[in-house]
């Protein structure tokens, strides 16, 4: 079964290993414990739970912990053993499971906000545990006195985090759809930058501190790749979900993008070719084609005696056009539009087929996706969300990681 899965082209679709089920709620997150065959969970319910794989080949909660408030957030460190979970309350708990997964004692717990936590990051070189809520704010906590070291707030709740260990630069996203770049010291910070792309909330970030890009995704359905390392800025929109994008995971080895959404898609980008970037749409009293006046402009409507248009632009070459200069819908892959999208009809003659060919697949994970971890040494991913469900997919047929994967379908 194994050789016939691998042996299958690029288009080949994730296989779903096994589905762990149990939760009587959202599951929050969902984490693979590496070189084994597990999972952490972490639920609304108010239960934290290892589950290992039996020789049955089913899941059972090794480890089933009840906490005193509903379970938003889980960051794990598999060398030290560590876990904190973020809680409804705005707590932060640590706590230390044993060498089997079998059993887990409580360390501390972290004052860490005022409200829900959203994310949560532990960095084991300078001890700290680090953390955003819907208190509007930003918080770093001293692991080895519990103490509060600095707050930053927003003018949003702050929905996500990443963070650079070796420069201690963290980026937070916000339901404002903004992207704070922070350097962080020891009690205090400074803003380095923020980043402005999106027009919906920020969901989800990824960080890659080797080529040192930084994915955002939003609830305006999109991706945003942002060249940190260049200051460049924005430097390339994807565009092919048609709900919320929820988690996303950029895959340094094949450079490669893995993103879910609300509505159980999945897709792998191609991000080892060479893009362009979507322009800047350019604004005009009227039409950059056939000059005819927009609604607004009274004057050019009043000398003309013709009635205004409605603006919208073209998506290839970013002008200001009306409807009847762009009639026609095209894909355009290699800037990120994977979807039929408004271009000018001069714009649309300029595409050729083979410039329409997908630059990503698109899959089906059949259940609502609001959280998602990937081990990304074997291949492996784990989805989980509101539907309660877990679920362990096999990512080598689509991510192109020959590695074998530690888990199996029986």
């Amino acid at each position: 079964m194994a050789a016939e899965i691998h042996s299958r082209p690029q288009s080949s679709r994730p296989v779903l290993l096994s589905k762990v089920e149990g939760h009587q709620d959202t599951v929050s997150a969902a984490l693979l414990i590496p070189k084994e065959d597990g999972v952490i969970t972490a639920s609304e319910d108010r239960t934290i739970r290892v589950w290992l794989k039996r020789d049955s080949g089913q899941y059972w909660p090794s480890i089933y912990h009840t906490m005193s408030s509903p379970c938003s957030a889980m960051a794990y460190h598999h060398d030290s053993r560590r876990i904190f979970v973020g809680q409804d309350n705005g707590a932060i708990m640590e706590f230390h499971i044993s060498e089997d997964f079998n059993k887990m004692n409580f360390v501390k717990t972290y004052p860490a906000h005022q409200n829900r936590v959203s994310a949560i990051t532990f960095c084991l070189t300078s001890e700290w545990v680090i953390s955003t809520g819907h208190d509007k704010c930003i918080s770093w906590m001293c692991t080895r006195s519990g103490s509060m070291l600095g707050r930053h707030y927003f003018t949003s709740w702050a929905s996500c985090l990443q963070y650079d260990h070796e420069t201690q630069h963290a980026f937070v996203g916000d339901y404002s759809g903004q992207i704070t770049l922070l350097k962080l010291e020891q009690n205090t910070c400074s803003v380095i930058t923020t980043l402005k792309g999106h027009e919906g909330s920020i969901t989800s970030l990824w960080w890659d501190p080797v080529q040192r890009l930084l994915f955002s995704g939003a609830s305006d359905n999109s991706i945003i790749m942002w060249d940190i390392g260049g200051r460049k800025g924005r430097t390339l929109l994807l565009q092919g979900h048609h709900d919320k994008v929820q988690a996303i995971c950029y895959i340094q080895l094949t450079r490669q993008l893995v993103s879910c959404s609300a509505d159980g898609g999945i897709a792998v980008w191609n991000m080892d070719i060479s893009r362009e970037e979507a322009p800047q749409w350019l604004e005009s009293d009227s039409c950059q084609k056939c000059e005819q006046p927009f609604f607004w402009n009274i004057k050019q409507m009043w000398d003309t005696k013709t009635l205004g248009l409605r603006q919208h632009h073209c998506r290839k070459c970013g002008q200001a056009v009306c409807g009847k200069c762009s009639t026609k819908r095209s894909s355009y892959p290699i800037m990120g539009f994977e979807f039929q999208v408004r271009v000018c009809d001069s714009c649309f003659e300029s595409i050729k087929d083979e410039d329409r060919t997908s630059l990503a697949t698109f899959h089906e994970g059949k259940h609502n996706i609001s959280h998602m971890s990937m081990d990304i040494s074997r291949g492996l991913m784990v989805t989980c969300g509101s539907d309660r469900i877990v679920k362990i997919w096999d990512m080598t047929p689509v991510v192109g990681c020959s590695l074998a994967t530690g888990f199996s379908s029986r």
